[in-house]
Order: C-alpha cells, then sequence, then structure tokens
C-alpha cells in the first residue's frame, strides 16, 4: 500500500513521467489535499466562507435586479395599460392617422394579431362641482385632461382597463353619458400636484362639465382608474360615440391605434405586414418598445452601471474577508506545507488544494444563492412588487445574467484562495518546518 501511495503522489518528482502524466498528479494531488483540508476545517469556518459569499451572491444579483427592476416595471406597466405590443399613431406632419379604419380592419384580419383598439383623443377641459360654479366667490374647479373615445369592449381587450378602476365601475356597452377619469386629474388622489391643477371632490356619480372649443357636454362620473402610466393616469375616457358627437370627429380620424398580438408572435411581423402594404405613408408605426422611446433604455443603463459598481464593492470586500480566513488557515498550517515541500509534493499541488477548496466553497454558496433567489425572493418580489412613485418594482433575475455572476464570484473566491497559498508556498521550505517568519 505505501510503494503504490508513493507511485501515485510522488511520481511527478521522483519517477519518469511524460508532461500529461505529470499534470495529471499535480492536479490529483491538489484534489486529494483540498479534500482534506475540507474535511477538517473548522465547520464554523467552513459555514463563515460559505455564508459570506452567499450573501456576496445575493447582493450581486438581488440589488442590479431591483435597480433594473424598477425601470422593467414601468416598461412592462406600459405595455400592458397603455401601447399593447405594437402603437400606431399619426405622422408627425399629420394631425390623425390616415385611412384608419383600413389599418384598423387590416389587423383584425390577421391571424396572429389577437385584439385591436382605436383612439380618438382631444384635449379638453373639465369642471366638477357644478352646484357652486355660478357663485362668483368660489374659485372654479376645472383642469386640463386628454380626452380619450374608445370602444370600450376593444379597449378591454387590448389594456384590460376595469382592472385599473379603483373607484365605480367600467363602462357599458352602450354607455355614452358616463365618463371615467384617471387619477392624476383628481386631487385625493394626486397629493404632490397642486390644487389648482386637480378636481376637488370628485364622487362617483357627480355631473361634470367637458368644454371643448365653444360646445360643453355635461357626463357623470361612473369610475375612477389609477395607474402610475401618465398616458393613462392623465386622460379622461369616455365611450368613442360621445367624442365625435362633441368633436364632430369622423370615424375614420383616429390618434392611436394599439395592437396586442397571439402569444409567440412577434410584433415585428405585424409591423413589416403593414409596412409591406404601404401604411407607413399613412401612420406611424412602432412596436412597444419604440413607442417607449430611449429614456427608460438610458435610466435602465444607468441603473445596471449604478448596480455592477454596487455590487463590485461587495464583491471586493468579500474577497479580502475570504482571503483574509485562508491566508490564516494557510499561515497556522505553515509547518505542515513546509514537510509537504521537503518530501517532494510540488507547490503546484498545494496551490490547486486552496483553488480547489475556494472553488468548492463558492459552488455551495452559488447553490444555495441560486435556491434562496428563485423559491423564496423572486417568487415573493413577483407577487409583492415594490410600491414606487413612477412604477411597481419587480426583481429581474435572467438566467444568463444569474449564471454570469456566478461566474464572477467564483472567479473571484478562487483568486483570494489562491493569493494566500502563493504567499505561504513561495516561503523557504526550511523556515516553514522551523516556524520561523
Amino acid at each position: 500500500m505505501k510503494k503504490n501511495f508513493q507511485k501515485i503522489y510522488w511520481s511527478p518528482v521522483c519517477g519518469k513521467t511524460n508532461i500529461w502524466q505529470r499534470i495529471l498528479l499535480v492536479f490529483s494531488v491538489g484534489y486529494f489535499l483540498a479534500i482534506r483540508q475540507i474535511k477538517r476545517t473548522s465547520y464554523w469556518t467552513t459555514i463563515l466562507i460559505v455564508f459570506i459569499m452567499t450573501l456576496t451572491f445575493l447582493n450581486l444579483v438581488v440589488v442590479s435586479g431591483i435597480l433594473i427592476g424598477l425601470v422593467e416595471g414601468s416598461s412592462r406597466a406600459n405595455r400592458s395599460q397603455y401601447s399593447g405590443d405594437m402603437l400606431i399613431k399619426a405622422l408627425p406632419t399629420k394631425i390623425y392617422i390616415e385611412k384608419g379604419v383600413a389599418i384598423k380592419n387590416t389587423l383584425a384580419n390577421y391571424y396572429d394579431v389577437k385584439a385591436v383598439s382605436a383612439r380618438y383623443l382631444q384635449p379638453v377641459r373639465i369642471e366638477a362641482d357644478l352646484a357652486n360654479r355660478s357663485a362668483k366667490s368660489v374659485k372654479s374647479n376645472e383642469t386640463s385632461a386628454i380626452l380619450t373615445g374608445i370602444d370600450p369592449v376593444d379597449e378591454e381587450a387590448v389594456t384590460k382597463l376595469s382592472k385599473l378602476i379603483v373607484e365605480g365601475s367600467y363602462f357599458d356597452q352602450n354607455d355614452t353619458g358616463g365618463i371615467i377619469l384617471g387619477s392624476a386629474l383628481i386631487g385625493r388622489f394626486s397629493s404632490a400636484i397642486a390644487e389648482s391643477d386637480t378636481l376637488q371632490n370628485v364622487k362617483i356619480g357627480d355631473d361634470i362639465l367637458v368644454k371643448q372649443a365653444e360646445k360643453n357636454i355635461k357626463l357623470r362620473v361612473i369610475g375612477i382608474i389609477k395607474s402610475k402610466i401618465g398616458q393613462v393616469s392623465l386622460r379622461a375616457f369616455v365611450h368613442e360615440k360621445t367624442l365625435r358627437q362633441l368633436t364632430k370627429r369622423p370615424l375614420n380620424n383616429y390618434d392611436e391605434i394599439a395592437v396586442i398580438v397571439n402569444p409567440g408572435v412577434n410584433s415585428h411581423q405585424i409591423k413589416d405586414a403593414l409596412i409591406e402594404n404601404g401604411f407607413d405613408n399613412n401612420a406611424l408605426i412602432q412596436t412597444w418598445e419604440e413607442s417607449q422611446g430611449t429614456f427608460l433604455k438610458d435610466i435602465g443603463s444607468t441603473f445596471g452601471i449604478l448596480a455592477n459598481f454596487i455590487g463590485s464593492i461587495a464583491l471586493a470586500a468579500s474577497s479580502i474577508t475570504v482571503f483574509i480566513v485562508i491566508f490564516i488557515n494557510a499561515f497556522n498550517r505553515k509547518r505542515f506545507i513546509g514537510i509537504m515541500k521537503a518530501i517532494g509534493v510540488s507547490s503546484w499541488s498545494i496551490q490547486l488544494s486552496y483553488i480547489f477548496q475556494s472553488t468548492f466553497y463558492g459552488l455551495v454558496a452559488s447553490l444555495i444563492g441560486v435556491s434562496v433567489l428563485y423559491g423564496l425572493i423572486k417568487p415573493y418580489f413577483d407577487a409583492n412588487p415594490i410600491d414606487f412613485p413612477f412604477s411597481d418594482g419587480i426583481l429581474v433575475a435572467d438566467i444568463s445574467g444569474t449564471i454570469m455572476r456566478i461566474g464572477f464570484l467564483i472567479i473571484s473566491i478562487v483568486i483570494a484562495g489562491y493569493l494566500p497559498a502563493r504567499i505561504i508556498v513561495r516561503k523557504n521550505t526550511l523556515d516553514s518546518i522551523l516556524g520561523r517568519n
């Protein structure tokens, strides 16, 4: 047994072997020593290192995920509550979408299109508290808004507008006398906005006056919707027949057309089909990403840089901690390391043992971190988004990004484990055996 042991572990020095055998044996010795060190290391030391690296991993993923999730939550809300998968608007040089009915009908006939909603938009003034409007001493209770004429069934199919109702109810199909107000138009929902810019004391069932040019129309408040998307919360919704009656708009003069495509369909395909039909000469055709512009993307990039900076600091701090722990461990074993060098164990094998040991800690910490992330933290944030003023923040933790951060974590801990081993191994063998500094 003793001869076999020597043959396996000492042959890189004493035996006549080729380079590949030497490399294999160096790795074998390093792996053997790593297993022994892990088994003989204090449980508390192992737990400490794994715990530190787990927290570091969660810091890398969760902090960046939340910061990016702020923007992602706003982007998703914009898509689901306003633009749909595609948004078609008037060309910059035009007032309305040209051939709006033809575009809507063409979209409705596409097999890959799930729902289409056409909207009419009109800037108006809305006045509430009509009972006191004749009193000269009372300040007028009114605000500006974008009156949005919709087909209630079509809009519900695209944006699920009824789910945003916080007071009152959604339209009946033929309700042309009702109006739904966005929360940003009402004072008690918009405390951050000056009272002069919002409606005060508005309740469900109240009559309000909608003013457009020289024509006014009285409508009944049937609902209030609350959204963090400005294009929704700053609008007042009425039946399309009501708006066309107020503005004398032709049926064809749409301002927006929102589109939902079937699952698995790329909205670029529908856009390309409309362009092939020549509709790009009549309207501005955009996918949901294009309709949001570069603002959200720029914020997301900035938050990503900030998250990486914060994560790098945490990674450096944890690497220094691991370096200190392993250095102390290696320093306390320097006499044993000197003896191994004296009897012929390769310095590379000793250094590899610490690299393997560090890799083990990193893999265990990553496994625990991934389990906590996808088993507890992400489901929690999915069910309970963070309530930020401009979005419902979610946790973005895609698999590719998580794997990349695991790689950074393992690389950092491998370096933190290798450096102290390198420092101790380079000491004079005799000095190490005799305990000299």
